[in-house]
């Protein structure tokens, strides 16, 4: 079985077995936009530099679409021992144009060019992330307004801590999300450099222009190291640990609200399109879709595992092990994605369930931190107030009641300077309206940050 790849030194053909073994166009051909949009530049370069005729430019361009459109089509056929979409397409050239597509891969290997299409590819990919993140980030805020006022319980260690607003917690999403597109923009700076032209490891005594193809391709700046250009596949490592911290981002969501949707809870209802039934129990209306957004968040820690493991150990320049880059890569971006899809509807259509949460806002002592602060700004060492307001909460726990419903004769056995004037103190409004910090719950804080994240995501 005859390679296009193996030159003339070999005087055997490639087994057919190592053909099948190498292959890798049934998972890189998604990079036939890629590779012929970088083929179209390469020969636009050529042909500035004189080294193609404009007619010849005019040819390999018309026919490198044609080619495009045989993909998009899903008409193009692939055949093992043509290995790879790089060759799958120059082979579909030559066998159009002849010797004029022979001359395409003057000046550039395949090392540098598929460091380029993959570029290409992640810098699309990381753009599509960014705003699919954009879109949950609005979900979640189209939820300030619409749960405007609610008040509900924030957990530390999965206990009761304190009152906090409804939108002061979907705020807390954004902020999240916000820090995943600062990562996501910095990586995509170090992701577009250009290594055209590197060639396959000392660059080429062809004159070709780098910086022009950086240009046409969009590509801020080229790549300075030639040996360094081919075996670089750091910018695949940081976009899937990029990726990694998106999915933990999103597999923490998905359990709170798993959580939040059970009957003990009873804070949250899903919308029913995207839960599932169960084969022997008619009840049920099971989270299938945050438990699978939980469960494949690993599946993007995994891949970045697996990159790191590859790459430990190479040694300069290019190595076939870099083919196998591309699996995980495509499947960290694949699987990110279709979490983010999923999420934005989920938060958008759940329907917070104020009246349940509220009836059992009493439970949990969630203004003990507040009634310990009052005690604090009244001039009390505040791990003394820390120890008398633990003292309050066991008497309250012992009789079963709320702070708030303790007697004048109980706050004295603490304290015998406490007075009624504490009580304001001793409620879920009180609480959150004492909040006075930046960031804090306080209505007007909240607000205030309500607006502003408008303002950055709605323009």
């Amino acid at each position: 079985m005859a390679s296009p790849s193996r030159s003339g030194v070999f005087s055997d053909s490639m087994d057919d077995a190592l053909a099948r073994f190498s292959e890798s166009i049934s998972f890189d051909y998604r990079l036939y936009k890629h590779d012929i949009r970088g083929s179209i530049a390469h020969a636009t370069m050529l042909c500035r530099q004189g080294l193609l005729a404009p007619d010849e430019l005019s040819a390999i361009e018309r026919e490198l679409k044609a080619i495009e459109a045989r993909f998009d089509q899903g008409e193009f056929p692939f055949r093992i021992e043509l290995e790879d979409i790089h060759m799958h397409i120059e082979h579909a050239l030559i066998e159009a144009l002849g010797d004029v597509g022979r001359k395409l891969h003057t000046g550039r290997s395949r090392n540098d060019q598929v460091a380029t299409d993959l570029r290409l590819w992640v810098r699309d990919a990381l753009d599509r992330v960014d705003q699919l993140l954009i879109e949950l980030q609005r979900a979640f805020l189209s939820r300030c307004d619409r749960d405007a006022g609610v008040i509900i319980p924030a957990y530390t260690h999965l206990q009761r801590a304190q009152p906090v607003l409804a939108s002061h917690y979907w705020l807390a999403y954004i902020e999240k999300l916000e820090r995943d597109r600062a990562r996501v923009a910095d990586c995509r700076r170090r992701v577009n450099i250009s290594p055209l032209g590197g060639a396959a490891v000392a660059g080429t005594s062809i004159p070709i222009d780098r910086h022009y193809t950086a240009e046409l391709l969009g590509f801020e700046s080229v790549a300075g190291n030639s040996i360094d250009i081919s075996s670089d596949r750091d910018f695949a490592v940081e976009s899937v640990f990029v990726l990694s911290l998106i999915g933990l981002h999103l597999s923490g969501w998905a359990e709170e609200w798993i959580l939040w949707s059970t009957t003990e809870f009873g804070f949250l209802k899903l919308p029913q399109r995207y839960c599932t039934g169960s084969s022997i129990m008619p009840q049920k209306v099971n989270p299938d879709t945050l438990e699978l957004t939980r469960g494949k968040s690993a599946r993007v820690v995994g891949n970045l595992q697996s990159l790191l493991v590859l790459l430990k150990g190479l040694p300069l320049a290019y190595n076939r092990d870099l083919q196998e880059d591309k699996p995980p890569l495509f499947d960290a971006f694949d699987t990110v994605m279709a979490c983010l899809e999923m999420a934005a509807p989920i938060v958008r259509d759940s329907e917070l369930q104020a009246e349940s949460i509220s009836s059992r806002m009493d439970q949990g002592y969630l203004d003990a931190t507040a009634l310990m602060e009052a005690l604090i700004q009244r001039g009390i060492p505040q791990r003394t107030a820390h120890h008398q307001v633990g003292a309050l909460v066991a008497i309250a726990k012992k009789r079963g009641v709320p702070l708030i419903e303790l007697t004048d004769n109980e706050l004295h056995q603490v304290d015998p300077s406490f007075d009624a004037s504490l009580r304001s103190s001793l409620s879920i409004q009180g609480a959150v309206a004492s909040y006075r910090s930046a960031g804090s719950s306080h209505p007007e804080h909240v607000a205030q940050q309500i607006h502003r994240w408008k303002s950055h995501l709605e323009k």
